[in-house]
């Protein structure tokens, strides 16, 4: 009963607005006949919801999309939608990237959370490939629309998700984390108007960085795309926010852990006559990463025994100081953090740093439908490493025959899935054995 008022009152939404003047479009049509008055008791087909939704994303009216848009998310969290998207995966994209092209900051958000939701929904596969592709010119104009916090967050969280399923290619994701470099790092040039970003949208583009250089294997990354970014990551931990202090040090605390300190460092600057030798740049350079290496460690120390100042959260203190103490024991003794996170009567566990980055990502991104995801949506237990003992979706009574048919499916797109991202972390684990802290090679007194 409790379902269906939810449903009831998400289907109403749908045809109102703020001066409730009439709209004639045969979408909003339908919408009518879904709406509900007093306590009438109706009954519908869910699918038949989320088609008026969709239906919806037509409509001039702003109000109409969006709550259209906050229908559907709602949606999305609380099942797995693989037959719907089976029908309207291509409409629901161009919907939404017509929402972001043309809608207001709190449309562009929900858009682009739906067009994320929607990757997750059809894991690895040609599905994704389609929404990276469709998708990445839309996202990139719409970082310089507008500066709102919410939406530019929201705007990232959608490019990495599904840069993160739609490619294995190294040098597109680079692409990606380049794109969000920029709003917090530009190029210098005469023609470069910079807005100084908030500390919201520093930590949201730190963030979303680091959750894609989680599956980059860290000695084919780009020195002269990176050069100084690790100075750059440096100078945040010294910054008041405290949000932006913990997404810098995981950060760092990744690219340690990829052995890439070297890939992330400014390179050393040697003469430009030529006077200097190859021999004395070398050592320039050790020196400048055994330099960058000891403040990056005093800085970690410094906040893990922070005392806090006037007004500062206990909690938010309390998460950064246990952040940094697992980072320093790291930095100090090659230690990675182990978490364990309860889904149902089953426990999801990490014990790398990309593990744990790409963890709390996910989870910030689903909020609500984290854990439905992670009991049903199999291309995310792959990516996580998490089987639940319960997991038997063939023999559930809740799922359709469709569904039935993808899962038992060798070519199905959650096979598919499953494949490729155990080939990729395959090759992402054997990479991080070779160039393990690699940093610590040779060097005693770090």
């Amino acid at each position: 009963m409790g379902k269906r008022k939810t449903q009831r009152k998400n289907a109403a939404m749908l045809d109102s607005d703020d001066d409730n003047s009439s709209v004639s479009s045969s979408s909003t049509m339908r919408s009518d006949r879904m709406s509900v008055s007093g306590t009438e008791e109706v009954e519908f087909n869910k699918d038949s919801l989320l088609d008026e939704a969709v239906d919806a994303l037509y409509e001039k009216r702003g109000t109409t999309r969006v709550k259209a848009l906050e229908l559907i998310i709602d949606a999305f969290n609380s099942n797995l939608q693989h037959q719907f998207v089976e029908k309207k995966f291509a409409t629901l994209l161009h919907q939404c990237l017509n929402c972001i092209k043309k809608g207001s900051s709190k449309e562009i958000s929900l858009a682009s959370h739906t067009i994320g939701l929607l990757a997750l929904t059809v894991g690895s596969g040609d599905n994704a490939r389609e929404i990276l592709e469709e998708s990445i010119t839309p996202l990139s104009q719409a970082f310089k629309s507008g500066s709102e916090s919410s939406k530019i967050a929201s705007l990232l969280e959608c490019l990495a998700i599904i840069t993160f399923i739609g490619t294995n290619d190294p040098e597109e994701t680079e692409k990606s984390m380049q794109i969000m470099w920029q709003l917090v790092h530009p190029k210098q040039g005469s023609n470069v108007i910079t807005v100084k970003p908030s500390a919201a949208v520093i930590t949201a583009v730190v963030s979303a960085w680091s959750f894609l250089l989680t599956t980059m294997d860290g000695w084919r990354l780009s020195s002269k795309l990176w050069q100084e970014s690790i100075t750059f990551l440096s100078s945040l931990l010294d910054k008041d926010d405290r949000s932006v202090r913990i997404a810098a040090g995981e950060a760092v605390a990744v690219i340690f852990e990829m052995g890439s300190l070297e890939k992330f460092a400014a390179e050393a600057k040697g003469s430009s006559d030529g006077s200097v030798s190859e021999g004395n740049k070398s050592k320039e350079g050790f020196s400048h990463i055994q330099g960058l290496k000891g403040k990056i460690l005093n800085q970690v120390r410094d906040l893990s025994v922070e005392a806090g100042g006037k007004g500062s959260a206990k909690k938010d203190l309390n998460n950064q100081r246990n952040l940094f103490k697992d980072v320093l024991e790291f930095l100090e003794e090659g230690y990675c953090p182990e978490t364990s996170v309860k889904i149902g009567g089953d426990s999801l566990q990490t014990s790398t740093w990309s593990q744990f980055i790409q963890l709390n990502f996910l989870r910030r991104f689903l909020g609500g439908g984290f854990t439905k995801h992670m009991q049903e949506n199999e291309f995310l237990q792959d990516v996580l490493g998490f089987t639940p003992k319960r997991r038997n979706l063939l023999g559930s009574e809740h799922i359709s025959n469709t569904e039935k048919r993808m899962y038992r499916s060798p070519n199905s797109v959650l096979n598919k899935a499953r494949t490729q991202l155990l080939n990729k972390q395959r090759m992402l684990s054997e990479g991080r054995n070779i160039g393990h802290f690699a940093v610590n090679v040779g060097d005693e007194d770090f």
